[in-house]
């Protein structure tokens, strides 16, 4: 019987059989330790391995024949088992006497023919439909299933009394799989079905309609039938079913599935249900055969109130629209859905309309759709999503005449407004307006009904909203994602707006005076934007962050740098620059404040802790370490004796003696003294000269006593024409005490010259500078001399 389907019957079968038991797979994934699928793996049989401890079950579409105790008797905590569309023939449900806790179990689309009952007594769903059943599989032990909840079935023929057993349950949900029913002669064959609030008939999709049984419901709220084939000819055997089915007075839902039908009994089944109590008619897939010609209907006084039609296929393409449109035109009920369908054009009704609830998505409408249709004054909602619609000033001036209309919705068309000039005519109730997902731009400002409070605009190709437009001052809620602003639109022009959705946009640096102009703002969505993080950023930040994630939504998830490069995919919220780098004014203070404390530091410094006198000790030692590199170190040995010859007044002995000599000569330095290396027998004149032509350098303890004495004058003159003359590196001058400039004489013109310079060491009288000093003295010498005589061939 299964295989004879047709795939995508069998795949809806599928989905309306199980929708309860996906509904119980959810309630478990959370908890995916639990839950075991073993769906399509080609199974004949039970795993061995599977976890004690799982709880939801599901081996759909495999090759499994029969259940056994020991398959799931380990599985004590089970309460999902799903074993639809397998090849299972018999069942003992005794094979369930270890699982207290199964609750749902669906062996649906499977060759059952023949049951063992045994009462599972904590069950709420038990599916057996679409199995190879003869009678109704229904048997006493089902009525101690207290908590069953969904019950499908299964027959080829029925009896009056099948359901006796289970007359005291109360069902939500009865399933009954007629697809194999076979009509016995002349008969009509009756059920009682007891206490249900959902029927759903499923009749075998490609037969004609040909079920002769009289239904009887106690508590019906919701009948759904599926698969209905009808012609002229057994148009009438659907309404003798209907007529029992829909007698009692609780029925408010009725739900015809897959039906193909002539126009001519369609027509006649409006007419057969518009005086049932009904409330709500729904028809899917619905498929018009044979020709469409004029019918005459009644519209009685009716309970119904809503009528919808999804997916309707017209197989006939020569017919009068009028003959078609006019039967749902003139229907007087309050909605009316008719969407996914071939419907070009809409009749205006030729009466004033019970409408109030009109929606027509997915047709092939144009903009002349009621065009001038004064009928519809009661019309609150209209919704006209993915039809032909170009113009928004014609569907301005459609609504003129719906003075009740309060909701529109024309999204997902091709709307555009281009006029340059005036204003669109709208009728003034309208709060709500979908214009998402058109062509629209700028200019659809000037085109907007001036008593709007919900405005959907996304998806469209706005860049900016002009400041140059007639305010919205009832406007709350604007949606303007996925467009092109580059800016979040101030609240000038909408005073009350409380909710705004600007995502997805080009905004890179938002003003940051948006939060003071808007107020009255209580959710803001403005994430996946290209936020360039800057200076600019800053203040929208701080603003931001402080406002409560119940208004900020996707905060801070959607909110990330996109400029520049090195930041980009941070969050806002992680986003920092310093207020120093961002304030100029700031930035200058600082930099003048740094200057100042600079030059108080350096004054400090120089006049408490002779900082020039520091510095200019360091000069002198880097100067005379940078001359001693660049002089040959063969140039420096020939005829050299002495590192330093040293000429000082014979009242600053104790100085030299006790401080000068000992420091120069722990360095191993060898230094010239007249008392010591003057040769006897020689004039004093000739050991100056001597000792100065024999010395790497020439030192001069310099003193007011050193400027009174004539053996120093002697020594400074011939160490001016000497070593002055090759280079004023050769001499070293130690200021021991200050000398004012007009006692050194005038023919003394180049120590002059040097002491105007500064080019001297003060001997300082601070101990803590005198490391300094010896390090300065030191710095001049940075040979080895091998030490000899003239006589004795001793050379330095």
């Amino acid at each position: 019987m299964i295989e004879d389907k047709e795939p995508i019957v069998r795949n809806f079968r599928f989905v309306c059989v199980l929708a309860l038991t996906f509904g119980a797979i959810i309630q478990f994934s959370t908890e995916s330790e639990f839950t075991v699928d073993l769906t399509k793996r080609g199974l004949t049989q039970f795993p061995k391995d599977l976890p004690p401890k799982t709880k939801v079950l599901d081996m759909s579409q495999n090759y499994i024949s029969e259940l056994q105790v020991l398959d799931i008797s380990i599985l004590s905590g089970l309460q999902v088992l799903l074993l639809p569309h397998n090849r299972i023939q018999q069942l003992d449900l005794t094979v369930f006497q270890f699982n207290q806790d199964l609750e749902h179990l669906d062996l649906s689309h499977n060759q059952l023919s023949k049951i063992t009952c045994y009462p599972v007594v904590h069950l709420k769903h038990l599916d057996l439909s679409f199995n190879d059943f003869d009678a109704l599989p229904i048997c006493k032990e089902f009525g101690s299933l207290m908590q069953l909840d969904f019950l499908g079935l299964s027959a080829t023929k029925l009896k009056k009394l099948d359901l006796l057993p289970i007359a005291h349950l109360h069902l939500t949900y009865l399933l009954l799989d007629l697809e194999g029913y076979r009509v016995k002669g002349n008969g009509i064959e009756s059920l009682q079905i007891f206490n249900t609030k959902k029927l759903h008939l499923i009749f075998h999709p490609n037969n004609f309609f040909s079920v002769q049984v009289n239904i009887s419901v106690n508590t019906l709220e919701l009948l759904e039938l599926t698969n209905i084939k009808l012609n002229d000819k057994n148009c009438l055997k659907l309404t003798l079913l209907l007529s029992e089915l829909i007698r009692g007075p609780h029925l408010l839902n009725f739900t015809l599935n897959h039906v193909e039908t002539t126009w001519k009994c369609l027509v006649q089944i409006f007419q057969f249900l518009w005086s049932k109590p009904i409330e709500s008619l729904n028809i899917y897939s619905l498929i018009i055969v044979e020709g469409i010609n004029k019918e005459n209907v009644t519209y009685s006084n009716t309970t119904l109130k809503a009528l919808k039609i999804e997916h309707i296929q017209n197989s006939v393409f020569l017919f009068s629209q009028d003959d078609l449109y006019t039967v749902f035109s003139e229907m007087n009920i309050m909605m009316l859905t008719i969407s996914d369908t071939p419907f070009i054009h809409m009749l205006c009704p030729q009466k004033p309309s019970t409408f109030k609830f009109l929606n027509f998505t997915q047709n092939v409408f144009t903009d002349s759709i009621f065009e001038n249709c004064s009928t519809l004054f009661r019309l609150e909602t209209l919704i006209l999503q993915k039809n032909g619609l170009k113009d928004l000033f014609k569907i301005g001036l459609m609504t003129k005449y719906m003075p009740s209309l309060e909701i529109l919705d024309v999204s997902r068309n091709s709307l555009e407004f281009n006029r340059h000039e005036g204003n669109c005519t709208w009728v003034e109730s309208i709060v709500l307006l979908n214009l998402s997902s058109n062509m629209l731009t700028d200019s659809v400002f000037r085109c907007i009904p001036p008593r709007v409070t919900v405005l959907d605009l996304h998806n469209n190709k706005i860049k900016s909203i002009p400041k140059q437009i007639r305010k919205l001052e009832a406007l709350q809620e604007l949606n303007i994602a996925l467009n092109s602003l580059t800016d979040l639109p101030g609240c000038g022009t909408f005073h009350s707006l409380s909710v705004l959705i600007i995502d997805y946009n080009l905004v890179s640096h938002p003003s940051a005076d948006f939060f003071y102009s808007c107020q009255n703002i209580t959710s803001i969505k403005a994430g996946n934007n290209p936020f360039q993080c800057s200076c600019e950023l800053r203040e929208f930040i701080r603003n931001i962050s402080q406002i409560s994630s119940d208004v900020v939504e996707d905060w801070p998830e959607s909110y990330k740098c996109a400029y520049p490069e090195s930041s980009k995919g941070t969050a806002l919220k992680d986003f920092h620059m310093s207020p120093l780098s961002c304030n100029p004014a700031l930035l200058i203070v600082t930099i003048g404040l740094i200057m100042l404390l600079v030059v108080v530091i350096v004054t400090f410094l120089c006049i408490y802790m002779d900082l020039p006198w520091y510095l200019r000790m360091v000069c002198q030692w880097t100067q005379t370490r940078h001359r001693a590199k660049n002089v040959p170190l063969e140039e420096l040995q020939r005829n050299l004796q002495f590192h330093a010859f040293i000429s000082y007044s014979e009242h600053d002995t104790v100085w030299v003696k006790n401080e000068l000599l000992p420091n120069l000569e722990k360095e191993d330095l060898q230094i010239c003294l007249h008392e010591r290396n003057f040769v006897a027998g020689k004039s004093i004149i000739e050991n100056i000269i001597n000792c100065i032509e024999k010395s790497y350098k020439a030192i001069f303890v310099l003193s007011p006593n050193f400027v009174q004495s004539d053996w120093c004058h002697y020594e400074l003159y011939f160490a001016h024409h000497k070593l002055f003359h090759e280079g004023s590196d050769k001499l070293i001058l130690i200021l021991l005490e200050p000398i004012s400039q007009d006692n050194i004489p005038s023919k003394y013109h180049k120590l002059r010259a040097l002491m105007a310079q500064r080019t001297y060491l003060e001997w300082p009288t601070e101990k803590s500078k005198h490391g300094l000093f010896w390090a300065n003295i030191r710095a001049a010498f940075n040979m080895k001399l091998t030490v000899g005589t003239e006589n004795n061939d001793v050379r330095i």
